[in-house]
């Protein structure tokens, strides 16, 4: 059913789309930019378009076209959930599960696994009834991963993360033992110019990163290192990038130069990174979550092989 909105003496000329997003924010600029593109927005009985400007006094009917169902097939796949509310929700995602639907995914990806948990609490993001998944983990990283069930949800969250307004920290497994206990990676990451799939530092075209690093363990027995570390920006495969940079190639990371252990018995399964801590302002309410991933076993597990090993 069609509303009337009286633009409001404050607006003396405005465009429709902004002066609609701000009287009713709920709703994102780019959703009530559709509903003008489909012509649901009139003045005077005639069709608006999203340029067009409305003053003050002036009545706009205007309609929201109904949340489309999306196209994928939930598939109820167990989640651990960190944090839930009617508006986000954290999952601490496991190793090997993929975020987004894609070439070579089948119905085991997290947005099929969201799509079922959500059920009928998800409002849609871009007019479309999906998660809004604001950052990713790769599909061999483990951890805390934020997730919107609406459009200002996702606003919100999009907005921290583009102003690195929240604390990411992680935890790795790495080779070799830095010199120092702390410090300041500050290089700058770009894809590589040979291997596609491979991101790369010192490139005069790169984005800037940083990533802070702490030592919490280390080993001799083979010789590696407990590496929490903090990322100030979210450049793709960050950590694994500039932890390599310094020579310590994160265990089970191929890619980026990791060379099976001498000692045989001390096999990482697979990439060693965990996404650890989140800490950030609910979007809606303002009010600070901290959220701890618990540790996946197969990390507690080689790090309990690495302790045993240290004692003898």
């Amino acid at each position: 059913m069609a509303e009337i909105f009286t633009v409001p003496d404050r607006i003396r000329r405005c465009r429709v789309d902004k002066a609609l997003a701000i009287a009713y924010p709920e709703q994102s600029r780019v959703a009530w930019q559709r509903s003008i593109d489909a012509g649901l927005v009139t003045r005077d009985g005639k069709v608006l378009l999203r340029k067009e400007e409305v003053h003050a006094g002036e009545e706009i009917r205007f309609d929201i076209p109904d949340t489309k169902p999306a196209e994928l097939i939930p598939t109820d796949i167990p989640l651990e959930v960190l944090f839930e509310d009617e508006h986000l929700l954290v999952v601490n995602k496991p190793t090997g599960m993929v975020v987004h639907p894609g070439a070579g995914t089948g119905n085991d990806t997290l947005v099929h696994a969201l799509l079922f948990h959500c059920a009928d609490s998800l409002s849609g993001i871009g007019g479309v009834e999906r998660p809004g998944i604001v950052h990713r983990l790769d599909r061999e990283t483990s951890g805390a991963i934020v997730v919107a069930k609406h459009d200002a949800a996702h606003r919100g969250l999009a907005e921290q993360f583009a102003e690195r307004d929240l604390e990411k920290e992680y935890l790795a497994i790495a080779n070799g033992v830095p010199q120092l206990l702390s410090g300041t990676i500050d290089q700058p990451i770009s894809r590589h110019t040979t291997h596609r799939h491979r991101m790369t530092t010192g490139a005069k075209n790169g984005k800037p990163a940083r990533t802070d690093w702490t030592v919490l363990e280390s080993f001799s027995n083979p010789v590696t290192t407990l590496f929490r570390c903090r990322i100030h920006s979210g450049r793709t495969h960050q950590i694994r990038v500039h932890l390599r940079s310094m020579g310590h190639s994160i265990l089970g990371d191929h890619t980026y130069g990791w060379k099976p252990l001498e000692t045989p018995e001390v096999h990482p399964p697979r990439v060693m990174l965990h996404a650890f801590h989140l800490n950030f302002r609910h979007p809606i309410t303002e009010v600070p979550i901290k959220i701890e991933a618990p540790w996946p076993k197969d990390f507690d597990h080689l790090l309990e092989q690495l302790r045993e090993r240290e004692k003898r």
